[in-house]
């Protein structure tokens, strides 16, 4: 079975394919203190909890955004397992069917993300990612990438809002049907939540100006089903594609 790691900023999140389905999937914060220290036990013990055999895992595929990570990402991959894992990064972009025009500033996800949708649809594509950033990565019907756009992502804002307000509390990310705010907890989720709705429909739309109307368009990230109203602007919503890219880098 393979074993695809995706490190983020936020979260490390780990799925376990046998070929044809993710079987388990394991989601651990990605802070630099955490992963080094005790990451194996974790491992070993989410293994355990899931009825899932050390033994099971012949093949490990690995993108990190966080160059801290990798390589004790890599050592643990080796010690626990007794593989030698795949990581996803410029040395290996020639084996994959994409143009890559800056090899090494693009994030990995953004790229296995871009593989995915590439071999799924042939044709143009814009993949929304909403994770601890919120990307936009722009494709091709060749396979070139042709771009990115990056804003903060939709947790990362609401955090940055809290820690520099004093008197703003924490709230959920809910989208409330008022855009005019009633109270301090509305106003909040009305002027973030209904911004960023804003700010996808406004990119997408100035992106399908540049490269075409004939695009699809699809979304993943833990965030994706949060917000709702964007939903008919997306083709496919998965929260699995970035593991899904992971999986055919693997077959490559």
């Amino acid at each position: 079975m393979l074993l695809a790691i995706d490190i983020g900023n936020s979260d490390a999140v780990f799925g376990i394919n046998d070929g044809k389905n993710w079987l388990q999937q394991f989601r651990i914060e990605s802070s630099s203190s955490r992963l080094s220290s005790d990451f194996d036990a974790k491992l070993r013990m989410l293994f355990l909890e899931n009825n899932l055999k050390i033994s099971s895992i012949t093949k490990a595929v690995i993108s990190s955004v966080v160059p801290d990570l990798k390589k004790p990402i890599i050592e643990m991959v080796q010690n626990l397992f007794g593989i030698q894992p795949i990581l996803v990064g410029p040395t290996i972009y020639h084996k994959l069917p994409l143009e890559i025009l800056r090899p090494n500033e693009i994030g990995t996800d953004l790229v296995c993300n871009a593989l995915y949708a590439y071999l799924k649809y042939k044709q143009k594509v814009i993949i929304v990612d909403f994770g601890t950033a919120l990307t936009f990565t722009t494709v091709s019907e060749t396979g070139k990438i042709l771009g990115v756009s990056i804003a903060p992502g939709l947790g990362t804002a609401v955090k940055s809002l809290f820690s520099n307000t004093a008197q703003l509390p924490e709230v959920p990310l809910e989208v409330p049907d008022s855009v005019i705010g009633q109270n301090t907890v509305h106003a909040i989720q009305a002027g973030v939540m209904w911004g960023y709705i804003g700010m996808v429909e406004k990119m997408l739309e100035k992106i399908k100006e540049e490269v075409g109307q004939d695009c699809k368009v699809i979304a993943t990230g833990g965030l994706s089903s949060k917000l709702t109203q964007l939903h008919p602007f997306f083709d496919e919503i998965d929260v699995n594609i970035t593991l899904n890219g992971l999986k055919i880098i693997a077959e490559i």
